[in-house]
């Protein structure tokens, strides 16, 4: 009998470390009291360019890495050839170096999911999500080698502040665009109410993200740009039903301090909006890209810009300064230039 109890004791033990274990996965913690936390992110980076900006990116010290999609170059239904795109990334020095002690997250845009400009037509998503997943290490028993999309959500807790980092898909469920045939644009927008960005599923998912949520800042991450919506490339804005779906819901769970990063146009500027009914402003920090810019940039209207457009390779800083209740965004470059700070107060 004692035997028994023993046997039963120790399975306790074991179960407790491997729930525990889970837990921290999910939720990082900075045990130092600190009064700042930084996040930096980027997006479009093409593993056959220099990748020069990892070590200028760890100069800044960031305490996560968010990769905002195009993490590789790989318009394809080869899957092998998907899969070296994706190991010669991973065996890119700086890059290997830069994530030894660093806790990374990421989303996928059109060019890491297989199609230019894909949706949920794409035949070999589920194929191209689990090479995703290998990238980054993810091992067989996470939640997101079994869902539909790579959408995903993590607390970090720093002394008595918490913030929220939610990885949307913008991929996997979104349907059709509608082809603009007479302005020159590559889209325009869609019927009011036709078309999803996120699926069903997922749209569920966000919201319980948000109405559950205890943190000071949440953070959602766009592969592609929320409110930018003039320039006719992707954006939230070519289903502008989805874009008031998204504005209500922030509304309704009270999720504090929203920010929204995005990447995929291969220029940075910061975006905000006023959004009748919410507390704070709704801002979109768009940061791309890594390895190449739209250098031959000339303009564009954006109703929502509060920053200059950088149309170099640059990353993005958001610097949480709790102390003031500040997010200091910055837009960074090579040798550490930065080209753009744009700081926005919150209330706690």
């Amino acid at each position: 009998m004692n035997y028994l109890k023993i046997l039963l004791f120790i399975f306790l033990i074991i179960t407790s470390c491997k729930i525990k274990e889970k837990k921290e996965k999910e939720i990082g913690t900075v045990n130092s009291p600190k009064k700042e936390f930084v996040i930096a992110f980027g997006s479009c980076n093409n593993q056959n360019l220099p990748n020069n900006l990892w070590k200028e990116i760890k100069k800044n010290n960031p305490d996560v890495w968010i990769w905002g999609g195009d993490i590789i170059y790989t318009d394809t239904e080869d899957m092998d050839y998907m899969k070296q795109n994706y190991q010669k990334q991973k065996n890119n020095a700086d890059y290997s170096d830069f994530i030894k002690n660093i806790d990374v997250l990421a989303t996928w845009d059109d060019h890491d999911y297989g199609v230019n400009d894909g949706g949920a037509e794409y035949s070999k998503k589920a194929e191209a999500q689990q090479l995703f997943l290998d990238f980054f290490d993810i091992p067989a028993t996470d939640k997101r080698r079994k869902q539909e999309g790579v959408y995903y959500a993590k607390d970090y807790t720093i002394g008595n502040e918490n913030i929220k980092a939610i990885i949307l898909d913008t991929r996997y469920f979104r349907t059709s665009l509608t082809p603009d045939t007479k302005t020159g644009k590559r889209f325009k927008p869609n019927k009011y109410g036709e078309g999803t960005m996120l699926g069903e599923t997922q749209w569920n998912w966000l919201k319980d993200q948000l109405k559950n949520s205890k943190a000071s800042y949440n953070i959602i991450v766009s592969s592609i740009q929320f409110l930018s919506c003039e320039h006719g490339f992707e954006t939230w804005g070519n289903m502008p039903h989805e874009v008031d779906k998204l504005e209500t819901i922030l509304k309704e769970t009270n999720a504090k301090n929203t920010i929204i990063i995005s990447g995929d146009r291969h220029i940075s500027e910061i975006s905000k909006k006023e959004v009748e009914g919410l507390s704070y402003p709704l801002i979109d920090f768009t940061s791309s890209g890594l390895t190449h810019a739209y250098t031959s940039y000339k303009g564009e209207p954006n109703k929502y810009r509060v920053s200059n457009v950088v149309p170099k390779k640059s990353f993005g800083l958001l610097q949480f300064d709790f102390e003031n209740n500040n997010v200091i965004m910055k837009i960074i470059g090579e040798n550490n230039i930065t080209y753009q700070t744009y700081t926005q107060r919150y209330h706690k």
